[in-house]
């Protein structure tokens, strides 16, 4: 028997689950993989040769796509990765061939205050420690493919510095002229580090590297990771990574790793990264597990390849897209589904009684302290107003062609009037609804969920871009603000308007996407702006560009790549036991 959730901890319901665990070989097998397509990590992990599968299948049509979002969360977080789960747990109940599709955890929120995206209670998927950390290397893959291109960067700037054009001529190199306060990338790695937000490096002399400014984002959050998530193969992967710009040079002309030389080393680290993660949920359905988090400030969606993998492999594909409608369905809506090709079947969004008090005026609620008390008492007014914020996701969804299906996750301090509420003001908006309790009781407990998933894929939609790529940058910029967003317009920081200016005046960029970094917390570019904000203006800061993965990326407000760690971060309660070598207190 699983463990009770309002018992025990999610670290220990997934403990438990594992003394029962099928083998990978067995998951493998009965998602249809072949025996030289299954990649064993260890016992209980894959990876999954997908060039393989795909010939193979190709003929075959694809299976149902269902993408999970969620509305404006609490800094809590409100079960999207866990009803996604949950949800193909309980499609699995009903005897239907099913599989999930998620991204892989970040080191940052899994040390820091969010947890490690693996779901929770009974619907989550294991081997959790592994899965927690590092599973199969992607990440680290990926920060050592993007630090190569900052190793090229900084020492060619040494050389070009310290030695002559004869010099450099014998040594096989050809001067870039790199501009040293014109530099587009920075570090990454895997931890909230505020403090490597903004750094001097080669700061001993000259042997030491150049002296500059630099600074470190998250490893998530690196343009390699976009490339991962978007790329359908390994040539693919190898032209994206050529046309990375790490730098300009002096008249302002892109330096690429393809310039420096580094872009086929950088590839190398990726050769196995690219090939799709396998494990299983507690109830024993297969889960690819690729690419990373955080839609705020990256693409934030599992990789394009995954998807193409479960559709041909499974009848139903539930995948997910990080954060609210806002950001990750965005994202999901025009940059995923216009690279892959693919159309979903049906959107669910997930909300909570929780996250609408919130958003209808409760005290927001901080993570690592105590609920507040007024998320435990009945307040009809304060659901019905944040509900403003559901319907702006629902109608976000709408204008892809999509009916939606809304999620209430359920939490023990519901009260019957407050569901009743958000179920009666969804309805009117035009969204199926669906009560769901998969954290408490798995699959049995995502039944009426799936059941409306099922319904959903049932019915014919129109998807539709909400722009096509021949539009500026601009234009489209302010179609997502006013359109997603609801603001009144755009504004630009003179760095940003100077770059946009030089963006649009240049052809090449017609193609490139647009891709938003913006807060999760709101709709507006202001965290503290709750519900559905009227009579404010999205503030572009700055305005990067990803020639690589293919995008644009407009830097609104106020929000960082590198996030910060909190006073109370999760590290605090991690520890192994040293008999046994289990790891414990993973959230």
């Amino acid at each position: 028997m699983p463990l009770d959730p309002t018992k025990h901890s999610d670290w220990q319901i997934a403990e438990e689950a594992e003394k029962s665990i099928k083998p990978i070989i067995t998951i493998a097998n009965e998602f249809g993989l072949l025996q030289q397509e299954v990649l064993p990590y260890g016992h209980y992990i894959a990876k999954v040769d997908y060039k393989s599968v795909l010939n193979r299948l190709e003929g075959r049509q694809n299976g149902k796509y269902i993408i999970v979002t969620a509305i404006t969360p609490t800094p809590l977080g409100e079960g999207k990765s866990t009803t996604t789960i949950g949800l193909t747990q309980g499609l699995g109940k009903r005897n239907v061939k099913v599989a999930a599709a998620i991204r892989q955890p970040s080191g940052g929120p899994t040390m820091n205050i969010k947890g490690s995206a693996a779901g929770g209670g009974l619907s989550q998927c294991i081997p959790l420690t592994q899965f927690s950390l590092g599973l199969t290397g992607d990440i680290n893959a990926i920060m050592n493919a993007h630090n190569l291109a900052m190793v090229a960067l900084t020492s060619r700037l040494q050389h070009e510095f310290n030695y002559s054009d004869e010099q450099l001529s014998k040594r096989g190199l050809k001067r870039l002229n790199i501009d040293p306060h014109n530099v587009q990338m920075r570090w990454v790695m895997d931890f909230c580090a505020q403090s490597l937000r903004d750094i001097i490096i080669g700061i001993g002399g000259k042997n030491s590297g150049f002296m500059m400014q630099s600074g470190f984002a998250i490893a998530v959050s690196s343009e390699i990771m976009a490339i991962l998530a978007i790329c359908k193969d390994l040539k693919d992967m190898r032209e994206r990574i050529g046309n990375i710009v790490v730098a300009y040079d002096k008249s302002g002309r892109p330096i690429t790793t393809a310039d420096l030389e580094v872009a086929g080393a950088m590839t190398a680290w990726m050769t196995e990264a690219i090939k799709p993660n396998l494990i299983q949920t507690i109830e024993g359905q297969p889960v690819l597990v690729h690419a990373g988090p955080f839609a705020n400030i990256a693409i934030g969606q599992s990789s394009i390849i995954a998807d193409y993998v479960g559709l041909k492999l499974a009848d139903y594909l539930v995948t997910e897209a990080g954060f609210g409608a806002d950001i990750g369905f965005e994202k999901f809506w025009n940059l995923k589904c216009r690279y892959s090709g693919l159309k979903p079947n049906a959107a669910v969004i997930v909300t909570t009684v929780r996250a609408l008090k919130c958003h209808g005026g409760a005290p927001v609620p901080i993570p690592g302290r105590p609920l507040p008390e007024e998320y435990k008492t009945e307040n009809i007014k304060w659901v019905e107003d944040g509900c403003a914020n559901l319907l702006k996701h629902i109608e976000t969804v709408k204008m892809s062609g999509i009916s939606p299906v809304v999620c209430i996750n359920v939490f023990s301090t519901d009260s019957k009037d407050e569901i009743n509420t958000i179920k009666r003001l969804s309805e009117s908006a035009g969204a199926r609804v669906a009560i769901s309790r998969h954290w408490q009781y798995g699959g049995e407990g995502a039944l009426e969920l799936a059941d409306a998933v099922l319904d959903a894929c049932n019915e014919n939609n129109n998807f539709r871009f909400l722009y096509e790529m021949d539009i500026p940058i601009s234009q489209r910029i302010e179609l997502i603000s006013r359109s997603v967003y609801g603001a009144d317009g755009v504004e630009y920081s003179p760095t940003a308007l100077t770059k946009l200016k030089t963006i649009e005046s240049d052809d090449t960029n017609k193609n490139l996407a647009t891709c938003m970094v913006k807060t999760h917390l709101s709709l507006s570019d202001n965290p503290n702006l709750k519900g559905a904000p009227r009579g404010w203006k999205l503030f572009i800061r700055d305005i990067l560009i990803y020639k690589g993965a293919g995008f644009i990326v407009p830097v609104a407000g106020d929000i960082k790549l590198m996030p910060g760690t909190s006073s109370d971060p999760a590290f605090r309660r991690v520890d192994v036991d040293v008999e046994t070598g289990r790891v414990k207190g993973l959230y």
